[in-house]
């Protein structure tokens, strides 16, 4: 679908009418990152500054800044002279990017028992509260979002910024990939599983995080790239 085609989607403008004000970046990008999630907006189409500014009722530069944060993240494409486009990860690179995924979030766990505080505990588990109402909504775009956002939200508490920021450009392609390869939001990445983690954390209970992570991990591969072997 384009962008064209959004103008005619009810989720924007009522959101701008809800909002009775422009909306800003943080507004603009959950949603159009969850209309690709939900592909709305279809895996390579392209879609245009302008007329993206037209759906949300905001500036080209305001748009900029949106795709510039998903280009950061790899979600789209953006080359010079040249409508933005939406990333279509592979099998390969997606494995490239849960390995690294592995390497870097064994540490953010570790980092995280020590860290977290009882706010960031509150923060986490009502995080997984949005996630776990998206699922039993079947509301998948944002499942698949927020269920990213638990694992950002929990290197952002390690406290470490060069692995955040790390984890920043891996995790949403990941999402996409999820997107565009699972069926199901609630298959590939169950709040339950999260939630076991928070409670390592909250306990700082390393060996019981790490573990928990490693398996969480772990059937992420397994249910994204064993249903790409079939």
């Amino acid at each position: 679908m384009t962008a064209h085609a959004l103008q005619r989607d009810p989720i924007f403008p009522a959101l701008r009418l809800i909002a009775g004000k422009k909306l800003s970046v943080d507004d603009i990008y959950p949603r159009l990152f969850d209309a690709i999630l939900e592909q709305r907006i279809a895996p390579a189409s392209r879609f245009t500054e302008e007329s993206l500014g037209e759906t949300f009722g905001v500036s080209r530069s305001v748009i900029r800044r949106v795709l510039a944060k998903l280009s950061h993240q790899q979600v789209i494409i953006l080359r010079p002279n040249q409508r933005a486009q939406v990333a279509a990860p592979d099998v390969q690179q997606t494995l490239q990017i849960i390995e690294a995924r592995r390497m870097t979030e064994l540490t953010v766990v570790q980092l995280a028992c020590a860290q977290a505080t009882t706010p960031h505990i509150r923060q986490l588990r009502e995080l997984i509260g949005r996630e776990q109402d998206c699922i039993e909504r079947d509301q998948r775009g944002p499942a698949i979002r927020l269920s990213g956002e638990f694992h950002l939200q929990l290197a952002a508490i390690a406290g470490n910024a060069p692995l955040a920021q790390f984890l920043n450009s891996l995790v949403p392609l990941t999402s996409l990939f999820i997107a565009q390869y699972e069926a199901h939001a609630c298959t590939y990445c169950a709040w339950q599983e999260h939630m076991a983690i928070v409670d390592a954390v909250e306990q700082r209970d390393v060996p019981s995080a790490v573990k928990l992570m490693t398996r969480h991990l772990d059937h992420l591969a397994s249910k994204l790239l064993g249903r790409q072997a079939l």
